[in-house]
């Protein structure tokens, strides 16, 4: 059921702008990482998995505003402390592609390689937008 709900939707013209993923792609949201979350709280009493998921989007919904205001005056350490902060947040909750894409923008900034960093900030937005679509249908889907 986690493998149905986690992957990306087929691109249409409306999603395809968001950057979805085809269809057979890996999973937005790691199902291995979501099962372990969730052996934390095996019969789901504690909502565990709805809570993180939830805690992320708020870290999202303050750290985005930060990233738009580093990257809007080329304010590379604000780009990386929020890229670093992702980075292993992403991870935890299975959003693997997000959490690499913070990693190649963390060390882009820290060894001064500006070529290296455009490609990752420019597949971010999308990137992240799909965690938080499967985020909210994971949610919405849950018993």
């Amino acid at each position: 059921m986690l493998s149905k709900h986690l992957r990306s939707p087929e691109p249409t013209a409306s999603n395809d702008a968001a950057g979805a993923a085809p269809a057979g792609a890996e999973p937005v949201l790691d199902p291995v990482a979501l099962a372990r979350l969730g052996e934390l709280d095996p019969t789901g009493a504690n909502h565990l998995l709805e809570r993180v998921l939830r805690a992320f989007q708020t870290s999202v919904n303050r750290l985005r505003p930060q990233l738009d205001v580093a990257r809007g005056s080329d304010d590379r350490a604000g780009i990386r402390l929020v890229a670093h902060t992702l980075k292993s947040s992403s991870a935890s909750i299975g959003a693997l592609h997000l959490s690499q894409l913070c990693a190649q923008i963390e060390t882009a900034i820290r060894v001064d390689a500006p070529a290296d960093l455009a490609g990752p900030l420019r597949e971010f937005d999308p990137a992240l937008d799909g965690v938080l679509r499967a985020i909210e249908t994971l949610i919405k889907d849950r018993p």
